[in-house]
């Protein structure tokens, strides 16, 4: 429409004078910055192009008509200025020297690296599948025949940088539907009904509570009703609270039948929220309490400040206390929730939050002093958690499994730590637990850190764990490690066993060893606290399962990814006696419920892929020579930082891409038979191709940012499928 057409002009106008500034002409490096263009060879192309007039800069009609036929063009439009971005000389044909020129600028956009070697076949590939006559020239016509083979490439091509241009999305009203809350819908019950009911007698709980305190103090005033209710609701709260982070008694429960009637995936969000409850009510008790003494109803003698700055008038269960241990409890609280906020925890301050989450010791101290009735609330869940903690404690642990320790280390692109240790015999846990590390030599005090575990239960020696450094204690055991590789002045190459089958694969990392047992050398101690559930658990019980992980979250999937060989082998394989001939039979449900694994791992650079390679290598290759795998198991790889092949900047290489593993059935970027997708995953098309498997119900477990994470639950929501994300 006319309206519409001239909002878009006016939002190109303001675009267009904030980029070209107050001469109103864009010049090249404007020009690059505006596009976000890395390299130079398509900004400088791109500027000729548009420059229709040769003078060095390009005016606002040349900028409007060069990128209105790229958003908005004909077919024969992209695809003429498409083929003059590569016919660097004008000369009206491309040659290998020009394709190869832009293939290596497409690399670079693409954030990519690859060899002079594999520049070379791709070249080759894609000039050699375009040049249809064999002339040793590509053509306009071959260009445009060889993206025919591409279906709604040339429809969709434009350069991504050129969004800019698109006006911002107009706000829509809310309807009924979208301001009604999506928890109350008959959908989201059924999907979690679970939590749901938690939800329902949690609160039923509260308001229970809340009313008989206030029915019991009926004859006094509103202030006495109101903080004697939030007392009995803190009563309540601050008992379950604890009982939230009973870790191993969780563990044994979600493996039970009872677990899977429980919400017990979302402990460590029902712990955030009840912290928060505590917070609300603690506020409320304190200032009626305030008021009760600064306005008494009935009026009395009491000095306001006596009663809440002294112990004159004995109120309270210790010593008339009661007022006096009021402060420290708030402020100790409001330091625990402040601290465990998500801008302190997850910004490289994990420390404060460990160290001020110790102040819950002396916190129910003081409440026990504090609340003439809080002990008989707090004494059962209280002992069982100092069970716990004496179960989980170093001495114990030194009784049960001897001593650990870290026997090699591989130092991994992207600041990831790969640490190998010496698993004790008795350590059982199941694929995706995690497990807390404490290791003396990292941090001085008694720092626990909570990780996942990356191998599988059966591989019997030795325990992985991968840790990125994201934070403090982190980046100083990669440091720490880094440091050992560079004193021990060798280059060698870790032989730890990275398969299923404990074959050696030397990776391309540096590694160092951190013992040597025959030399009686020094070991590096330390200590575990573990394993513990995680919603993985439920994995081998579902359908069809969907993994996602995303960046290092992959650390849980590549336990169960290699639970699953293991568990093929040893109960499916079977071997004639009499000739060795092999065969697979169908798994036994006590073994593994599963009958469709969809794994996906996003990642956002190439080098990112190296830590599982070996693994996802040694998976292809079983999918090959187990026909029935290959049928269980689809692997899916996404880069994010590459773009797609409907960017102009990046359509030559992912066509050459194409070629090369449709020839060899080999992905350049990773090196498996698994193509890499550049971009991001279209969870649209995703889930609808989920929903339209015929595998029984889909079960979607996910490792990787909250961003992400809330992304897929509303689809699965959508779509009706369980969703389980990992929490420590």
């Amino acid at each position: 429409s006319l309206d519409r057409d001239a909002k878009w002009l006016s939002w190109f106008e303001q675009q267009f004078a904030a980029v070209a500034g107050e001469d109103r002409q864009i010049n090249i490096v404007e020009f690059k910055n505006a596009l976000n263009v890395k390299e130079s060879f398509f900004a400088e192309r791109f500027f000729q192009l548009f420059d229709e007039d040769g003078s060095g800069t390009i005016s606002l009609n040349e900028l409007m008509g060069g990128l209105n036929k790229l958003t908005s063009g004909d077919n024969s439009e992209k695809l003429r200025f498409l083929f003059k971005v590569y016919d660097v000389d004008g000369n009206g044909f491309i040659d290998p020297f020009e394709l190869k020129t832009v293939l290596q600028s497409c690399i670079s956009e693409s954030s990519l690296e690859f060899s002079e070697s594999n520049l070379n076949a791709l070249t080759q590939a894609l000039f050699e599948s375009a040049d249809a006559d064999g002339s040793g020239t590509i053509t306009y016509e071959e260009l445009e025949g060889e993206l025919q083979k591409h279906p709604g490439v040339i429809e969709n091509l434009t350069i991504s940088a050129a969004n800019w241009l698109k006006p911002p999305p107009k706000k829509k009203k809310n309807s009924l539907k979208q301001i009604y809350p999506y928890y109350l819908t008959l959908r989201y019950i059924r999907n979690n009904l679970s939590i749901t009911l938690f939800m329902i007698v949690y609160w039923l709980t509260n308001f229970g509570l809340f009313g008989f305190a206030v029915y019991q103090q009926r004859e006094k005033n509103i202030w006495i009703k109101i903080a004697r209710g939030c007392g009995l609701c803190l009563n309540f709260n601050c008992t379950f609270i604890m009982v939230l982070m009973l870790r191993k008694t969780l563990t044994i429960i979600r493996s039970t039948t009872l677990g899977s009637y429980l919400p017990i995936d979302q402990h460590i969000d029902f712990h955030k929220m009840t912290g928060i409850v505590i917070g609300f009510f603690a506020l409320v008790h304190t200032v009626a309490h305030v008021f009760n003494v600064v306005l008494p109803d009935p009026p009395n003698n009491r000095s306001a400040v006596d009663v809440l700055f002294t112990t004159k008038y004995k109120i309270g269960w210790v010593g008339g206390t009661a007022y006096i241990t009021g402060y420290p409890l708030v402020i100790i609280l409001l330091v625990m929730i402040i601290c465990s906020m998500p801008f302190v925890r997850r910004k490289g301050y994990f420390q404060v939050f460990y160290w001020t989450h110790l102040l819950f010791v002396p916190w129910f101290a003081l409440l026990i002093i504090h609340c003439p009735n809080f002990w008989h609330w707090f004494i059962v869940p209280g002992s069982i958690y100092v069970l716990e903690r004496i179960y989980r404690s170093k001495f114990v642990k030194l009784a049960r499994y001897g001593r650990t320790y870290i026997i090699a280390a591989n130092m991994l692109p992207s600041k990831v730590t790969h640490l190998v240790i010496n698993r004790p015999s008795n350590f059982h846990f199941q694929p995706g637990d995690y497990a807390f590390l404490q290791i003396p030599a990292i941090a001085k005090y008694a720092e626990w850190h909570p990780f996942t575990i990356s191998s599988a239960p059966e591989q019997k020696h030795t325990l992985w764990f991968h840790v990125r450094s994201v934070g403090t204690w982190t980046t100083r055991l990669y440091e720490y490690f880094e440091r050992k590789h560079v004193e021990a002045g060798s280059d060698a190459l870790e032989t730890t066993p990275l398969s299923p089958t404990h074959r050696q694969d030397r990776t391309r990392s540096s590694s160092v060893d951190i013992s040597d047992q025959k030399a009686n050398k020094k070991h590096l101690k330390v200590f575990i606290d573990g394993p513990y559930g995680t919603p993985s658990t439920h994995i081998f019980q579902a359908d069809h399962a969907v993994l996602i992980g995303a960046g290092i979250g992959v650390t849980p999937f590549a336990s169960i990814l290699q639970s699953i060989i293991f568990r093929y082998r040893s109960a499916a394989r079977q071997v004639c006696p009499q000739c060795n001939y092999t065969w697979t039979d169908k798994l036994p449900s006590s073994v593994m419920n599963l009958k469709k694994v969809d794994f996906f791992w996003i990642n956002r650079d190439q080098k990112a892929f190296e830590w599982f390679i070996s693994l996802l290598s040694q998976l292809e290759i079983e999918q090959t020579e187990d026909g029935n795998l290959n049928h269980l198991l689809d692997m899916h790889m996404y880069m994010t930082s590459a773009l797609r092949k409907t960017d102009m900047k990046a359509i030559g290489l992912q066509m050459a891409l194409d070629l090369i593993h449709k020839k060899s059935e080999k992905d350049l970027i990773t090196g498996l038979r698994t193509k890499t997708e550049a971009g991001r995953p279209d969870w649209n098309q995703v889930f609808d191709s989920l929903s339209q498997s015929n595998h029984g119900k889909v079960s979607v477990f996910f490792c990787g940012s909250h961003q992400l994470g809330s992304l897929l639950k509303s689809y699965c929501q959508k779509y009706g499928f369980e969703f389980r994300k990992e929490n420590f």
